[in-house]
């Protein structure tokens, strides 16, 4: 019941908004950066938002902790809003996730303090700085998951691999109350997708997720995760989170890396995400779409099968670093790539050239 009305509500909401936002102006228009026809509606996160509020407040009447949740999130997705139409500088952009990020931590009282044995030492607890490391963490999911937002899909699909992963976890744990949030979350998400990839039928106009979209993910995603792997009986293992986000935070760490190597900001605006790459290395963006959301599901796969079976935690940790450490590698090095792929690409039409020649002859 709860599942069937976060997507309806989503799917009633969006033709809804999308006079309304060109009304006022909440549109994507193309620029040097942003390469899509017209003024496209920036609504999708807001339809989300709707999606999981009215379902939420269904499926959990008097749950304090999930009102604080829909709270934040009403609140990061007001901030997103302003974003898209304002354009926000980044200082009040942090200094406001900062505050919502610390609404959750500090009114619900759950934060992320016990990391797990990742290193043969024995568990790692924060302590007190816990609250600190988690609200960097809300900082870290949100950007994370608005980088990745460049490209039709592709912010909704990562998502929806993230939330799925974390219900099964839920489930798996036999926390089956708290699995209904992520799926919640996913069934809304689902609408959206229809709209951004033009799948439904006639002439259903695209939409964009927005900053609100993306900032109400990372923020709902960081939020399950701290719940999902804290207090007295966790569902999973906080090192399991890792490869639950991998595509986001890899991305994002490794971004973040090369801008701070260039003596540039970290938050300066580029075309050099993974989307980006595998664009200019001759892919569509539904071929580059389909490509990271399948290496998407793979680690959470892994993430997922490793923490039911109980794999060392230090052994999911140092996979995981050796994962990054080749994907920062590759992506500081992605020209060379980029090369060897197009020598490829040129080899094949020549090779196709003289097929053709050869038969017509």
């Amino acid at each position: 019941m709860e599942f069937l009305v976060a997507l309806l509500t989503t799917l009633i909401a969006i033709p809804i908004l999308k006079p309304l936002a060109v009304k006022v102006g909440l549109v994507d228009v193309p620029n040097a950066r942003k390469h899509h026809d017209g003024a496209v509606p920036l609504i999708g996160g807001i339809a989300i938002f709707l999606g999981t509020l009215s379902a939420t407040l269904i499926a959990f009447p008097t749950d304090a902790t999930v009102r604080l949740f829909l709270l934040s999130a009403a609140l990061i997705v007001f901030l997103g809003m302003l974003d898209d139409k304002e354009d926000l500088p980044v200082r009040t952009r942090i200094v406001a996730q900062i505050l919502i990020g610390g609404i959750l931590v500090y009114g619900a009282g759950h934060y992320i303090h016990d990391l797990g044995n990742l290193l043969f030492l024995g568990d790692v607890d924060l302590g007190v700085f816990g609250t600190f490391f988690t609200i960097v963490a809300v900082i870290a999911a949100i950007n994370a998951f608005n980088m990745t937002d460049g490209i039709d899909g592709l912010a909704g699909s990562l998502a929806l691999n993230s939330f799925t992963a974390i219900a099964v976890l839920f489930y798996l744990s036999g926390n089956t109350n708290q699995a209904m949030l992520p799926v919640i979350i996913a069934f809304s998400v689902v609408p959206f997708l229809l709209f951004n990839l033009s799948l439904l039928p006639g002439k259903a106009r695209k939409i964009f997720m927005g900053d609100a979209g993306s900032m109400f993910i990372g923020l709902s995603v960081i939020w399950m995760l701290t719940l999902g792997t804290q207090g007295e009986n966790p569902s999973f293992r906080p090192v399991t989170a890792l490869w639950l986000i991998a595509i986001p935070l890899m991305d994002m760490v490794a971004i973040v890396f090369r801008r701070l190597k260039k003596g540039q900001s970290p938050f300066k605006p580029d075309r050099d995400h993974l989307h980006h790459i595998f664009m200019r290395a001759g892919m569509t963006p539904k071929g580059a779409l389909a490509i990271i959301s399948i290496i998407s599901i793979v680690l959470a796969a892994v993430g997922v099968v490793c923490d039911y079976y109980q794999v060392s935690e230090s052994v999911m940790f140092c996979a995981f670093l050796v994962l990054f450490v080749v994907y920062n590698y590759s992506m500081m090095h992605v020209w060379k790539l980029l090369k060897f792929v197009r020598v490829i690409q040129r080899r094949n039409r020549i090779r196709r050239l003289r097929n053709i020649r050869r038969i017509r002859s």
